[in-house]
């Protein structure tokens, strides 16, 4: 596992994830997104774990609709390395305060995981695992990037009634959340879900409930 801890404590039910946050692991469950040898536009997602009035809850933002890529999808905050960002973890911590006024200062970065490859934008994405030890009110400050920003607990996004696949017309058949009238797929779902299983929170689920996208999307907004 690499990188950075600071000195502060951990809460037990991030036990089994911070031990089982290896690359070896990592690689295996999100495969489909092996990054090419060489290309692609360096750049970083904060995954940002903290303990919420439901539990343990993860920040999630839903990009701006006008967006070229992934417009209107739920996702991890985060975007592309600049030249002064130390690291993957400089990286998301700057894109999250850009993106929703989030204070760096209350984070504690965890792991920096290995890097995977988004093809339709043709980013290389590092995920960064980090725990909020000191949460505070976040806000849509970039409304060019970003439309919303929820903390989403665990629990609901580990409830068997909130998980199915989805196919899209590209061919990508892959995990999802039906989450809040919104359906979090592609590669923020695969995420969440390599979430669940190393931290010891997924529960069984119907694996073979598939759903054609655009159907599951209209589905959820009907319920919002």
């Amino acid at each position: 596992m690499s990188g950075q801890s600071k000195a502060v404590q951990l809460p037990a039910y991030m036990t089994e994830l911070v031990e089982r946050a290896s690359d070896d692991v990592t690689l295996e469950y999100m495969a489909k997104w092996a990054p090419p040898d060489e290309g692609g536009r360096a750049s970083a997602v904060l995954m940002l774990i903290a303990e919420g009035e439901n539990g343990p809850d993860v920040l999630l933002i839903q990009r701006a609709a006008a967006l070229r890529n992934h417009a209107g999808q739920p996702a991890f905050p985060g975007g592309g390395t600049d030249p002064g960002d130390a690291d993957p973890a400089g990286t998301a911590l700057r894109e999250a305060s850009e993106e929703v006024d989030l204070d760096p200062s209350g984070v504690s970065v965890i792991a920096t995981l290995p890097p995977l490859f988004l093809e339709p934008s043709g980013y290389v994405v590092t995920p960064v695992l980090a725990y909020w030890h000191e949460p505070a009110p976040v806000r849509v400050l970039d409304t060019a990037e970003v439309a919303s920003v929820a903390r989403i607990p665990i629990a609901e996004l580990a409830e068997p009634a909130n998980r199915f696949c989805v196919t899209h017309p590209s061919g990508y058949t892959g995990a999802a959340f039906g989450i809040r009238g919104s359906v979090v797929w592609g590669f923020t779902a695969g995420l969440l879900a390599m979430l669940l299983e190393l931290g010891g929170w997924a529960q069984p689920w119907d694996e073979t409930d598939v759903r054609d996208l655009e159907t599951a999307i209209g589905a959820q907004e009907g319920l919002a």
